[in-house]
This record gives structure tokens, sequence and C-alpha cells, in this order.
């Protein structure tokens, strides 16, 4: 997930909501040496003991906090929460070549 679409679901998402995406994500996570998407100088295991290791619902989160478990987690959301729709690539329209056309230098 892209961080403008974490954006826009971190400011209505609540702590219950990231709870059950975070206890989705620890049953289906079967390879946790994969790449963060936060960070990808961090494991998924290094980002989980960073970001959701301690993770409280009685407490408020921060927005980043709550932006970076998203992005990092959101692919296990509650189907409940309404994702951004994606937004459909333009098809690329094919260049036109031609071969440079080279004067010859005359003296």
């Amino acid at each position: 997930m892209n961080k403008s679409e974490a954006r826009k679901i971190a400011g209505t998402i609540t702590n219950e909501q990231i709870a059950q995406m975070l206890k989705k994500a620890k049953e289906e996570i079967t390879d946790w040496s994969a790449g963060s998407t936060v960070n990808q100088s961090l494991s998924l295991g290094a980002a989980w003991n960073i970001l959701a290791k301690d993770f409280d619902p009685s407490k408020e989160l921060h927005f980043l906090h709550k932006m970076n478990l998203v992005r990092e987690f959101g692919r296990y959301l509650p189907k409940d929460i309404d994702k951004p729709e994606k937004k459909r690539r333009r098809k690329r329209i094919p260049s036109v070549h031609q071969e440079p056309i080279f004067k010859s230098h005359r003296r």
C-alpha cells in the first residue's frame, strides 16, 4: 500500500480495526524475513517488533504510527474498511521514432 492510501485510511481507522488487522497478519504471514514496506533495510519481523509488538487497543496511537501500521500490514485490513479506489493506469501511448538525419559536412 502506498503512503497516500495509508494516510487516508489512518485518518479514520479505529484501534479495534487495527487490532483485527494485526491479528490477521500474525496468522497469515509465513515469511517474516521478507522485506518491509515502510523501511527496506528491515525485515517484516523487525518491522512487526517496532510497530506492533506492544500494541494496546486501549491507548491512542500517534497518526504516523497508525499510518505506518496500515502501510506495512494494510493487506490484512478487515473487510468493513472502505479502501480508497485504485487509480487506473493510463495506457502508454507508443512513441513515434524516426532515424536521425545528419547533414553531411561539406568543405
